[in-house]
């Protein structure tokens, strides 16, 4: 059994103290996995349905063919868990500004990571996600010119509440419409969103992309009882030819 609680790693980044923590549930026993950034809580495997639900909700709509897929955000996994699940998914290039997160997967200190890491679908980018969408260089260093049928974001608590400044350039019209230049046509971009549907944002997605929607995801509240929410956008891109 593991002990109650430990902390896994700590680490110092550009961004703040970093940090990974086990503890075990005190009613079910299992572990739970945290990640905090300073004193703030960033995520935890206890919530994990729509981190899930963007990957379901963002490859829905799509064809039935070999998807190649990006997800900003690498976490505890869970986004690029569900991709990855997604048997139409042939390419999944994940981004994560902390090199520190990409190590745990791959020190197979988180339960998804090892998975992850020896997926041959899947690739772990050390990056900026904001700044790579803003400009012409592409999402997947290998490959600069590639588009994708769909991108996944899950870095922000909610366009309105940034972890950093420089992020909330993306989710105004300018920054979506660049971000829309890596998709390829009829492709999806998909945000994961602590906050209730914003209708200022959801106004932004409908003056760049060719429909939108923002869907509320419910899941039972361990903790506090009863139900949560977060919610997340689909936007798609007009169909056409490449």
């Amino acid at each position: 059994m593991s002990p109650r609680f430990e902390e896994l790693d700590w680490q110092e980044t550009p961004i703040g103290e970093v940090s990974l923590r086990r503890r075990r549930h005190p009613v079910s026993g299992e572990d739970v996995y945290e990640v905090k950034l300073g004193d703030e809580f960033l995520m935890s495997s206890l919530f994990t349905a729509g981190e899930i639900a963007l990957a379901e909700l963002g490859l829905a709509e799509l064809p039935d063919t070999a998807l190649d897929v990006a997800v900003g955000g690498l976490g505890l996994g869970h986004t690029a868990r569900a991709a990855l699940d997604d048997p139409r998914v042939r390419r999944l290039t994940v981004i994560d500004a902390l090199a520190e997160v990409i190590g745990w997967h791959q020190r197979g200190l988180v339960p998804l990571g090892a998975g992850l890491a020896s997926d041959s679908r899947c690739r772990l980018v050390h990056g900026d996600f904001f700044a790579m969408a803003a400009g012409a260089g592409g999402l997947d260093p290998a490959e600069p010119d590639l588009r994708f049928h769909a991108i996944l974001l899950d870095v922000d608590h909610s366009p309105r509440k940034v972890l950093h400044p420089r992020h909330a350039a993306l989710y105004r019209p300018p920054g979506l419409r660049a971000l829309a230049g890596h998709l390829r046509p009829g492709g999806v971009f998909a945000l994961w969103s602590n906050d209730p549907p914003d209708e200022q944002f959801v106004s932004a997605l409908t003056e760049v992309f060719a429909e939108s929607a923002a869907h509320v995801v419910e899941f039972t509240h361990p903790l506090q009882g009863g139900t949560s929410a977060n919610t997340v956008y689909v936007a798609g891109t007009r169909t056409g030819t490449r």
